[in-house]
């Protein structure tokens, strides 16, 4: 299965190397998940049995894949694309659950972030077909922008189901599903009873615990430049989650002008701010995700705004020409790394 767009800012775990004669400190299981890759990083003392866990680790990312995947024709989301009416359509309550939450995100960031925005994805070329020979026409933008709207989505919880106010409307969870699978293995691992690891699927990351002599996860954020991948800063880091996101990679230039993949949902356009990458720190990887995607979409100058009212724990990148790179850490971001918790 593969979901549109693009791991923009990887994360990089830096664990020390295991002494050849002595028993590894840390014991890494993984995988392939939502068109990427998956992996979780824990101490063996705490396993009983890993051939059994990497399969039940495995079988619930397959899950998720069967209800949220837009690859799939089959899965809860691809039948409720296809289905061009306003009836309510059934759906399983963890589908409800990344769908409220999405719908939440979309009304704290004013719509800069919205399931939604798969057409205007589709239209600038960053989608699953092919990129056109010219960027969309205005008139295409304004059909495009009709099927379009988070608030044209009806979502209920008892019995779950979600209802189009716009026939044509359709979904997509990529946005928020990785980090809700993230989520969902953390959940799985406290049960088996697992308290010190990290879950990581494309970059989106559950921290838990320390590791072995008690020492916190070092996570490296990579720098945002096209040519080369770096390490950008080092974060130490326990009992958080962490996503990121970027528009340095995944762009085209038509007529001297670059266009990123990140789009507005309200203009139908690429944005064309400074801000280079976001990552975001929160108890809920879904959350951080779903968050990093909308202050990109806003920018350095609303993002920060936001950060500041809302209380995100948020580290932004933001280009300064050849003055290179310009850090901004909201305060909750700040705390976070001092010790509080974001």
């Amino acid at each position: 299965m593969r979901w549109y767009g693009l791991l923009l800012l990887s994360l990089l775990l830096l664990l020390p190397a295991a002494c050849t004669r002595q028993a590894p400190e840390v014991l890494h299981l993984g995988g392939e998940t939502m068109g990427t890759t998956w992996s979780v990083s824990l101490r063996p003392a705490e396993v009983k049995d890993s051939i059994a866990l990497q399969a039940q680790l495995q079988a619930r990312l397959d899950h998720i894949n069967r209800l949220m995947s837009t690859y799939d024709p089959r899965s809860e989301i691809s039948r409720f694309n296809q289905q061009l009416n306003r009836d309510w359509f059934a759906v399983s309550p963890p589908t409800a659950a990344v769908v409220a939450l999405a719908q939440q995100i979309s009304a704290l960031t004013d719509g800069a972030f919205d399931i939604s925005v798969g057409p205007l994805v589709e239209l600038w070329g960053f989608g699953a077909s092919p990129r056109g020979a010219q960027i969309p026409e205005v008139e295409q933008l304004r059909q495009a922008l009709e099927q379009v709207g988070y608030q044209r989505l009806d979502l209920r919880l008892d019995p779950p189901a979600l209802r189009k106010q716009v026939p044509r409307l359709r979904i997509d969870l990529s946005a928020v599903a990785k980090g809700y699978a993230v989520d969902a293995l953390k959940a799985l691992l406290k049960e088996q009873g697992v308290r010190n690891f990290i879950v990581e699927i494309g970059g989106e990351l559950q921290i838990s615990g320390e590791r072995a002599g008690g020492k916190p996860w070092r996570i490296a954020v990579e720098k945002p430049q096209e040519e080369v991948r770096a390490v950008g800063k080092v974060l130490l880091l326990k009992d958080t989650a962490l996503a990121t996101s970027g528009n340095y990679r995944n762009f085209y230039v038509e007529n001297g002008q670059r266009y990123a993949h990140t789009i507005d949902p309200k203009s139908g356009r690429p944005i064309q701010h400074r801000l280079a990458s976001v990552t975001v720190l929160d108890p809920s990887c879904a959350r951080a995700d779903a968050l990093a995607t909308a202050l990109m979409v806003l920018g350095e100058e609303q993002g920060r705004l936001l950060c500041e009212k809302a209380g995100i724990a948020a580290l932004f990148l933001i280009h300064k020409g050849e003055a290179g790179l310009e850090e901004y850490a909201s305060p909750s971001f700040a705390a976070a790394l001092a010790g509080g918790q974001p």
